[in-house]
């Protein structure tokens, strides 16, 4: 898919005060460490995650929604008046119906014309909303869409640790099958919001994105639950070579469609799941000497809201790309199921 008309006119994120870092976890876990006798710090060593921050467990996804996009209104002066599409696009929801994005809706006052709707694709569905509302952007359907998304991880951090402590005790986990439970203690919290639109000052336009599915990988990650609890299961190994693979297929798509080259980009920015995984994307991918930005080390992996906080804090960070003359970045969305899309981003046009 290629853009002609749609920009990013503004994005923004609302993340915790509160960080618990990973020998915390371990601590809460001793127990089962001892147990299982597995060494202290290897949780840190393994994904690179120093730290993540959490909200309370019954912090409501809408809530956090609502804060970034205020976050949003009132960091880049913008108005919500002319948004004709909103999507709450996390995998953290207030309830199964009505839809999340109706509490945003009336939380936000947004106008009656407004289409709502909740778009739920695992650590993909910011990414998801991005194209879809581009293209009716493009199409003339709407002015302008807003994208909002509240991740919560703290239930499924409290649920994994409690429920670890009761398979130890009754003797129901050893040390291979305590590794389908590893990434749930990766996972953190945020919350972001993107405004797209018609090209207005000069903004960062979206130019390209391409997408590829390997469903056979849809048993490799699985959660059940409801708003305030979730247990997960993960093949972590299958699922970061599957889903590297499906990345590979991905940009050489995104290559063939853009005419962009890994020495056209200033940034790549990955799916923030942890050091191994980002690694070796990079290096898979020919982008290991391209600039990147990390946020799983002190946020870890924050599901949907990942890629798009992760490029609110580098543009507010002492480089702040999207403010500079001229530069591409690509951003390479993975979720589980498994599903790849990789946007592209081109400001300075003007």
């Amino acid at each position: 898919m290629n853009f002609e008309k749609t920009a990013l006119l503004a994005l923004a994120h609302h993340v915790p005060d509160t960080a618990h870092t990973s020998d915390e976890l371990e601590e809460k876990l001793s127990v089962v460490y001892d147990k299982l006798k597995l060494p202290k710090g290897r949780l840190e060593l393994m994904t690179g995650i120093k730290e993540r921050r959490l909200w309370p467990v019954g912090t409501r996804p809408s809530d956090l929604s609502t804060r970034a996009a205020l976050n949003l209104k009132e960091e880049n002066n913008q108005s919500f008046e002319d948004v004709d599409l909103l999507i709450h696009a996390s995998v953290c929801r207030d309830f199964l119906e009505p839809s999340t994005a109706s509490v945003v809706h009336a939380n936000l006052s947004l106008n009656p014309g407004c289409m709502i709707f909740d778009l739920s694709n695992a650590c993909l569905g910011v990414i998801n909303g991005i194209t879809m509302a581009a293209q009716m952007i493009e199409r003339g359907q709407i002015r302008k869409a807003l994208i909002v998304s509240g991740e919560n991880g703290g239930p499924l951090v409290e649920d994994t640790i409690s429920g670890l402590k009761e398979k130890v005790a009754n003797g129901e986990i050893n040390r291979k099958s305590i590794k389908k439970y590893i990434a749930n203690l990766t996972i953190g919290s945020a919350a972001t919001a993107i405004l797209l639109g018609p090209n207005e000052n000069n903004a960062p336009l979206l130019k390209h994105a391409v997408v590829r599915t390997d469903s056979s990988a849809n048993i490799l990650c699985q959660g059940d639950g409801n708003p305030h609890g979730l247990m997960m299961e993960t093949d972590s190994e299958a699922l970061m070579l599957k889903g590297v693979a499906l990345a590979k297929e991905t940009w050489a798509k995104f290559k063939e469609e853009s005419g962009w080259r890994e020495k056209d980009l200033n940034w790549v920015l990955t799916h923030q799941v942890g050091k191994s995984h980002e690694e070796l994307t990079l290096k898979t991918l020919e982008c290991q000497e391209v600039p990147t930005f990390r946020t799983y080390p002190y946020f870890g992996n924050t599901g949907s809201s990942a890629l798009p906080l992760t490029l609110s804090m580098l543009n507010q960070s002492k480089d702040r790309p999207l403010n500079q003359t001229k530069g591409k970045v690509a951003l390479m969305g993975i979720g589980s199921g498994l599903t790849s899309i990789i946007l592209g981003l081109e400001w300075g046009q003007l």
